[in-house]
């Protein structure tokens, strides 16, 4: 039987676009997303995933959308994706870090010029705080960016939902980072391998 992943916020991707740990023909992706344009498997926000029944994925894929909600509203959010997950299930989570754009601007000053381009065209450190203009422009509203971390922010938030394992790497050259956090305890030289495995990023150490 197939592993089940949970892609929330899918927008148009697949697990096509997902890490290569996930295409091993092993997974079975499930779509979830709050818009019915994209067509996903499962329609809902991620402030109420009761559509998501307890304990039913093996693992979660979030990209680029922790951020996308009030501050006050993460904890309880990462809480129903701990919820989804079975008992040796994980979540991979990847979002902007606002500690190294932070820098970037402090450094050159540079908020309205393209930092990298992206499938949606040409990204800012604007777009990276505060949500990509053109796309809230056009009437995506739920694109705005609602809060932000840095790796140490995000390490405690997931502390407090209840993961049990958790480690993370910044990519200060991406402006980015990702985390692995497992539901319940586990061996360290499974969650590095397991890392790896289904972010593509290398661990460099235990914690960021």
């Amino acid at each position: 039987m197939a592993k089940k992943v949970l892609h929330v916020g899918c927008g148009q991707a697949t697990i096509k676009n997902m890490p290569s740990g996930f295409n091993d023909g092993t997974w079975q992706e499930v779509r979830y997303d709050i818009a019915k344009s994209v067509k996903p498997d499962i329609i809902g926000s991620m402030q109420d995933m009761s559509a998501v029944e307890t304990g039913s994925v093996d693992a979660l894929f979030s990209a680029h959308n922790i951020e996308h909600v009030f501050a006050h509203e993460v904890v309880p959010v990462l809480k129903e994706f701990r919820r989804a997950l079975k008992d040796d299930g994980f979540c991979i989570i990847t979002c902007p870090d606002i500690e190294m754009v932070c820098r970037l601007v402090a450094k050159n000053g540079k908020l309205a010029e393209p930092l990298y381009q992206s499938p949606a065209g040409p990204i800012t450190a604007l777009d990276i705080i505060y949500g990509h203009t053109d796309s809230i422009a056009q009437g995506s509203d739920f694109m705005a960016h609602k809060t932000g971390f840095s790796a140490q922010i995000l390490l405690k938030r997931l502390e407090d939902a209840g993961f049990a394992k958790i480690y993370g790497q910044q990519r200060p050259s991406k402006l980015d980072m990702w985390f692995i956090a497992y539901k319940n305890d586990i061996a360290l030289e499974r969650a590095k391998e397991s890392f790896g495995r289904y972010t593509g990023v290398p661990l460099k150490g235990s914690k960021p």
